[in-house]
Order: structure tokens, then sequence, then C-alpha cells
């Protein structure tokens, strides 16, 4: 039964990397391959062996001991638990989305335009490299991800370059959001689960973070596509809205306040999230009135005709197929850690993997088991295999283990463009070929990758 819902969980993957080759939408695999482990989970309950506790982090001692309703009974539990995890992730990516599209409505990211004076494709790449490096540790880099591309699209009308970009973007983000505990989502599990606090996390990982952002920058900097300067696309003189700055400034106060509220409240990061974006729309919908007034004279080609609201047009701007997208991916890698196979390939890897570089006492652990840790969250998805090394690994907080586990689960996600939650958001975005980005982009985030890494293992012999 395990090798039929791996064989699903591989070619729903295929027909996802396939999505342009088979003309069907990525979602649907994705949704199907979900439903289908599930089902199959829960008609073969009986036959498998073992039960993952996602909870604790730890295979169930005696799964197969348990009856048959203890085990249906066990599996809604673990399912609901899953779903609550990815619902946090999804709403907290709709409410970033719709505070994104409440800044457009108002034109605010014509704000950041005007800042960026320079045409230089190279320059505007640097200084995207940074904004995603340093945004992604402040609002993650879901978020980051989400804000920066909507900038790009009103800055590079150009689709070929501005996915180029994009790709960029991804790693910047990434690698942004290792070093800071609430700059990625399996940063954020080992902060709360005591593996590494934020202190150490800066000092540790500052440094082979800014590497693996920079050095791939660098070399993408010499590439063709970034020669020369963007072209300056004629655009009609809209009368700008007087709200758009204020808007702007609104919306990203409040996605930034979002860790601030975590922090003091302790509550899931969606809570702030629906927090800020209520308070985003009170204002949307005050200035909505006026301007509402001003647009409706300015013909039937008008944008927000039919849309008084900014909040209802908003919600119906976001990119819900990437929404599904998300939902059934990690509800499908869900099932796999459910099962216990992420953890006894995790497992099998610490087994089975010759040691390198510094031996780590009491687990055994090798430099290149972590590695390949950052290589796998490209494949399946950095969660579950960080999930599945909190159970796996007895080192006390702030290990050096923990850190470059952070550094390689949230790094290594950039080689695929479906490795990361920032990548699969840009997929959407931008529509981006898995392949275009496997053969332009994935080469770039794994010189990064690697040498981030080598930067990590200098700089824990200092500290």
């Amino acid at each position: 039964m395990e090798t039929i819902i791996v064989l699903t969980f591989v070619l729903g993957y295929l027909a996802i990397t396939l999505e342009h080759n088979l003309k069907i939408d990525k979602l649907i695999p994705a949704l199907l391959m979900m439903a289908i482990c599930w089902a199959i989970i829960a008609l073969g309950i009986d036959a498998f062996p073992h039960w993952f506790d996602s909870a604790e982090h730890h295979l169930m001692e005696a799964f197969g001991t348990l009856g048959h309703e203890a085990k249906i009974e066990l599996m809604e539990e673990t399912l609901l638990h899953h779903l609550g995890k990815t619902a946090e992730i999804v709403v907290f990516l709709l409410g970033a989305m719709t505070i994104v599209e409440i800044i457009d409505y108002f034109d605010g990211f014509s704000t950041i335009k005007g800042y960026v004076k320079t045409k230089s494709k190279r320059r505007i790449l640097w200084m995207f490299g940074f904004l995603a490096f340093g945004l992604s540790a402040i609002i993650d880099n879901l978020t980051a991800t989400i804000v920066l591309i909507s900038i790009l699209q009103k800055i590079i009308k150009d689709r070929e370059l501005r996915i180029w970009f994009a790709g960029l973007i991804i790693i910047g983000a990434n690698a942004g959001g290792a070093w800071s505990p609430i700059g990625d989502v399996t940063t954020t599990m080992l902060w709360i689960g005591k593996k590494v606090s934020s202190g150490h996390l800066f000092v540790y990982l500052f440094l082979p973070s800014l590497i693996c952002m920079v050095v791939p920058t660098f070399i993408a900097s010499f590439l063709p596509i970034f020669k020369g300067e963007i072209e300056e696309e004629e655009t009609e003189d809209k009368p700008k809205n007087r709200f758009s700055s204020t808007m702007l400034y609104l919306g990203l106060g409040g996605i930034v306040s979002v860790p601030i509220f975590k922090t003091i409240t302790h509550l899931p990061p969606y809570v702030g999230m629906m927090l800020a974006l209520g308070v985003v729309a009170i204002f949307a919908e005050i200035y909505s009135s006026t301007r509402f007034s001003i647009t409706q004279a300015e013909g039937e080609g008008n944008d927000y005709e039919g849309h008084h609201s900014p909040v209802h047009h908003s919600l119906s701007r976001i990119e819900m197929p990437s929404i599904l997208f998300f939902l059934g991916i990690l509800m499908a890698v869900a099932a796999l850690e459910s099962l216990g196979i992420l953890f006894e390939f995790a497992q099998s890897l610490q087994a089975n993997t010759p040691m390198l570089g510094t031996e780590l006492h009491h687990a055994g652990v090798s430099d290149l088991v972590v590695l390949l840790l950052g290589v796998g969250s490209a494949v399946i998805d950095n969660v579950p295999l960080v999930a599945a090394s909190l159970g796996m690994f007895s080192e006390p907080m702030d290990n050096e283990l923990w850190h470059f586990i952070a550094y390689s689960a949230g790094t290594g996600g950039s080689m695929l463009i479906i490795g990361s939650a920032a990548g699969v958001v840009a997929m959407g975005m931008e529509k981006i070929d898995f392949f275009w980005y496997l053969k332009k982009i994935s080469w770039l985030a794994l010189v990064g990758f690697l040498a981030g890494a080598i930067a990590f293992m200098f700089t824990r012999t200092i500290f």
C-alpha cells in the first residue's frame, strides 16, 4: 500500500512538472494526488505498520496493535492537524495577497516605481536581490516574494526578462528567510521547537545566507539577459491617485507588523495578518468613496467600474489556482509524512551516508546528510523534512546541527521552482514553467547553496 501511495505522489509530481506539455493546470494533479493518497490511507489503514505523530514529531509505538476504529480516529485527527497547519499558511497567504491587491487598487506600487530611477538591468537586479534578502527576514520569504513580484510587474513589462528577475528574487527571499526566526516556516519550526535561538541563528547564518544570495546574483549580473537597460514603454498618463502613497505604506506597514504581533501575543502569524488586512481594509473603504467618485467619470474603460469596494475587487483578483495548488501539494506531502515514509527516508540517509566533515557526536550525523536534506527540500518539501529531523536528532539547543539544518532546508528549496513557498507563489503569479526554471535558475541556486554551506562550515569553527 505504501508503494501505491509513493507511486501516486511521483506520478502527480511528474504531472505538475509537465504542466505545459500535458496542457493541464498544475492544481489538478496536486489536488488529485492529495485526495487519492488520503483515500488509500483510509481504505488500507489496517495494512500500515507505522504512523508518524506530527504533533510530537516521532513514530508512534505499537500502532499495529490498535483496533480499526482507533486507527480511523487517529487518521482523522492527523488529517485535521495537517489541514489546520496548511490552512494557517493558506489563510496567511490569502491575507498577504489581498493586502497587495488593495495596494495595487490604489496604484500604490507606482510610488516605489518612482524611486527606481535607474534603467540598468544589472542595478535593478542587485536592488531587488538585497530587497528580497532583507524583506524576507522581516515579513517572511513568502510575503516578500508576493510584494516584490507585484512591484516588478509595474516596473518591467517584458515577461521574459521579468521571470529572470523573479527567479533571482526566489533565491534572495529564501536566503534571507534562513537567518531569521520568522523568515521561513522551517526556521520558525526550529525556533518554536526550542532548537535554535534568534541570536545564535543570526550569528551562525547571516553570512552564509548573504553569500547564498550574493554569489548567484553576481554570476547572473554577467549573463546577457541582464546587460543593457530596460526599455521604457509608453504608458498612458493616468492621474496619480492621491491615496497611493498612503495605502502603500499602510499596507506594507500592516505586513511588517505581523511578526511584532506574533511576538507580543504568541498567536499564529495568520491572526496578525487578518488584523493587518482588517485595518488596511478599513482605510481602503474610507478612501474608495473618493476614488470612486473621481474614476467614475473616466468612462467605460475604467478598471474599477462595478467594484466600489476595494476589498471585493482585490479578492476577485487573487490567484486562487495557486492557493489550491498550495493546499494540494502540502496535504499530499502530509500523507507521506503521516505514514512515516519521510521519517524512514531521513533515517536511512543517516544510516547509509558516509561520514564527511565535522562529526556530530550523539546522532552521528554528517555534513553530507544535512546537505542532502537541503536537496530533498527542493524535491519534496522542507516542512516535513525538518519535522522529521526534529524527531530524529537529540542535539541540545543551538547545536551547530540545527543551524545547518535551518540553512539547508531554508535555502535548498530554491533549486526547484516548487521546492519552496516563495517559488510556488512566484510560479503562480508569473506562470513560470518548471523546466524553464530548472534550466535557467536551478544551477545558480545550487552554486549559491553550496557557497553558503562552505561559508557555514567556516563560521561554525569561529563561534
